[in-house]
């Protein structure tokens, strides 16, 4: 029998690393998400959303952080965490509604 003081053997050498993602980050994304749940309701966005209009929003966060702007006006929550919200949504629908792929293709 082997030390179990060394650990247990665990093949997951090829599995995501999520447990490096930040923890703070995934909660202001679920903050933005409550928000839009209330605004809206939740899973709104998952009935589609065209991508060049999530494209928009996205753009529109990251300018408002260019300028110096951290927090949204309208949620009050940060531009950041909304901006990751876009990008979590743009991946969604690029992947499981590409009938919403309405970008310019040169």
């Amino acid at each position: 029998m082997s030390d179990p003081k060394s650990g247990g053997t665990k093949f997951d050498q090829e599995k995501s690393r999520v447990e490096l993602v930040d923890p703070a980050f995934i909660e202001g994304i679920g903050k933005v998400l409550a928000f839009g749940a209330q605004k809206y309701e939740a899973h709104n966005w998952r009935k589609g959303i065209k991508i060049s209009r999530l494209l928009g929003g996205a753009l529109r966060h990251l300018l408002s952080l260019l300028r110096g702007e951290d927090t949204d006006p309208e949620s009050g929550l940060p531009h950041v965490h909304h901006l990751g919200c876009c990008v979590m949504f743009l991946s969604w629908m690029l992947v499981h509604r590409p009938d919403l792929d309405d970008r310019f293709k040169y």
